[in-house]
């Protein structure tokens, strides 16, 4: 019924993913009153989705990319280096675990902003993790 906030994160494991759909679900009040419906999409199989809906009280959807396809279809999917896999493992991070494929390919976090005639109306996308839009701005941008 109204603009959707379309955000894509990689996974339970990672910080800032957890650390941008808490911030999102604080402001969650102030996008609903803007009609706004904020959507997440994780390669994650569904029960780490649902950890995360559940450890979060989240009110919104989390929704699965399988193999991270309709990333890919955006242009928002890269595959970790080989050299890259050894220091995940040793972190606990284990993708193929995580995500139901070996495909050890995460979407580049990026938040998209939808009218609700199917405009784009704002993309925010970085391949550096650490940089995220905030959601305040998200916000002012429904000012349209």
């Amino acid at each position: 019924n109204g603009p959707i906030v379309f955000t894509m994160f990689r996974g339970h494991w990672w910080p800032y993913c957890n650390a941008e759909l808490y911030a999102l679900q604080e402001l969650y009040q102030e996008f609903a009153a803007k009609d706004a419906t904020i959507v997440a999409l994780s390669p994650q199989a569904i029960a780490f989705r649902s950890q995360m809906v559940d450890s979060h009280s989240l009110s919104f959807d989390l929704l699965g990319d399988p193999g991270n396809e309709f990333a890919s279809k955006l242009g928002l999917r890269f595959t970790l280096p080989d050299e890259l896999i050894p220091i995940y493992r040793s972190l606990g991070i284990d993708l193929p675990a995580c995500n139901g494929d070996d495909s050890w390919s995460l979407p580049i976090p990026a938040r998209i902003l939808i009218a609700t005639t199917g405009e784009i109306i704002d993309v925010n996308a970085d391949p550096d993790y650490t940089v995220r839009p905030e959601p305040l701005d998200t916000l002012a941008l429904l000012e349209w």
